[in-house]
């Protein structure tokens, strides 16, 4: 029961992903630009990114990533003006669906430990915090 149609993320909806991004995230630092992320998973072509609209308006939005060993959700951002209406799960629940379909057995995400709301909203969910140490390694400048 879907509060707002999903759909695949196109072209058109570049702006309103950076609006809505730029919003919802921090982006203090420029590898986590709007416009770097969608570039990349544009260029990349597996088409798993997705959006709620509103009208015209994008204020949702999920991106994954399946690379046939564990899934990923990345950039599930909702409009505050949207919160609590349940977009947000909606998301989760067609990203799920999505990677079930494609095989994957697992779903990783990271969030931020001072995020502790995110951190209660996905547990609402079932996801459990599994103790791990996430290491980076910055390849580009």
């Amino acid at each position: 029961s879907c509060i707002m149609p999903i759909r695949p993320y196109t072209a058109a909806d570049h702006d309103s992903v950076v609006a809505l991004w730029s919003k919802v995230f921090d982006y203090s630092h420029a590898h986590n630009s709007a416009e770097g992320a969608i570039r990349r998973k544009e260029d990349f072509g597996d088409g798993l990114f997705y959006v709620a609209a509103h009208r015209s308006k994008v204020v949702g939005t999920v991106m994954l990533g399946w690379d046939g060993h564990r899934g990923w959700i990345y950039s599930l951002a909702v409009d505050p003006d949207f919160q609590k209406r349940g977009i947000g799960t909606d998301l989760i629940h067609h990203g799920e669906k999505i990677l079930k379909e494609k095989g994957c057995p697992k779903i990783n995400l990271q969030v931020l430990a001072k995020n502790s709301s995110v951190v209660a909203f996905y547990k609402s969910l079932g996801y459990v915090v599994e103790e791990r140490v996430s290491m980076g390694k910055r390849l580009t400048e």
